[in-house]
């Protein structure tokens, strides 16, 4: 079963022409979660974390109490399967684009910063719930966020290779990082899907807004 989410956080899948050889970055499918996930996706946007229960999850889901605990422990655990799994894709998504950028730093930071922005847009119910970050006990939370620190690390990597060969004009490497990872998640807070832009038309704006922020002017 696909992600599902209410009608004004459901996204398009964007399907240009696959690299050569390879699996296109730009090509977000829906993720595969099961109706349990679903119903809890579904419910968080609905109530938030905080205001939904176990109860609302599993009658959504059509599963008894029992059965939620059996599979995911308890509501913390749900949340966790779900917020890990957006952040488990997201950076892998933004690897293969460095990747496929080749040596350039500016292809490798645009395409990062693409690969992100797509994300957001396209599978808004995931990355929404990185904001119930504040909700995760301690432990939790620190799995979560050495996950998040390694798209960040990536960032910081491909910005100070642009630094050093002198493709970007920054002087502050981890500040610009931290402006720039916020600006791609606030897309998240805005974007819809039944707006006027495509999932495509924000990320390729993103691109150009990150790469004037780090001093690549347009061709």
């Amino acid at each position: 079963m696909t992600e599902a989410k209410p009608k004004s956080l459901q996204s398009n899948s964007i399907s240009p022409t696959p690299s050569s050889g390879t699996t296109d970055w730009r090509v977000v499918e829906p993720l595969t979660l099961t109706p349990l996930l679903v119903a809890a996706l579904e419910v968080f946007h609905e109530l938030g974390y905080h205001g939904a229960s176990v109860r609302d999850i599993a009658k959504r889901a059509g599963v008894t109490v029992p059965t939620l605990y059996y599979h995911h422990g308890n509501k913390q655990g749900i949340l966790v399967t779900l917020m890990e799994s957006g952040i488990e894709n997201v950076t892998a998504r933004a690897e293969a684009a460095v990747d496929a950028a080749g040596p350039s730093a500016t292809e490798r930071f645009g395409n990062l910063v693409e690969a992100c922005v797509l994300h957001m847009t396209s599978r808004t119910g995931i990355a929404f719930l990185d904001s119930e970050l504040r909700y995760l006990e301690e432990d939790e939370r620190k799995s979560y966020a050495a996950k998040r620190k390694k798209l960040e690390n990536l960032l910081l990597d491909v910005l100070a290779d642009g630094v050093e060969h002198e493709e970007f004009t920054i002087t502050d490497i981890p500040g610009t990082a931290r402006a720039l990872l916020g600006m791609c998640q606030s897309v998240v807070l805005w974007y819809r899907s039944d707006g006027p832009q495509t999932p495509v038309d924000v990320s390729v704006l993103y691109r150009q807004l990150a790469l004037n922020a780090v001093g690549v002017l347009p061709a």
